[in-house]
C-alpha cells in the first residue's frame, strides 16, 4: 500500500474527525497541525514500518444546511 486516504470531517463539537476509508483508523483533533500529527501518529501505530503507507491522503469532506 503506497497511500492511504483519511476521510475528514468537521467534529460537532469543533474540530475535526478523521477516519480512513481503508482498515479501522480513527483519530479526532482540535486544529490542522492537531490533525496533521494525530493522522501521523495513527498511520504509525497502526502499520508496521515495512508496510506503512508513504502517502497520507485528507480528503476534507464539508456540510452545509441551508434554507429552501
Amino acid at each position: 500500500m503506497n497511500e492511504i486516504i483519511f476521510l475528514i470531517e468537521d467534529a460537532p463539537e469543533g474540530g475535526f474527525i478523521a477516519r480512513a476509508l481503508e482498515g479501522s483508523i480513527y483519530t479526532e483533533a482540535d486544529d490542522m497541525d492537531d490533525l496533521h500529527h494525530k493522522v501521523r501518529d495513527a498511520v504509525d501505530c497502526h502499520f508496521e514500518p515495512s508496510i506503512k503507507p508513504k502517502i497520507i491522503c485528507l480528503h476534507f469532506v464539508r456540510e452545509e444546511i441551508i434554507a429552501a
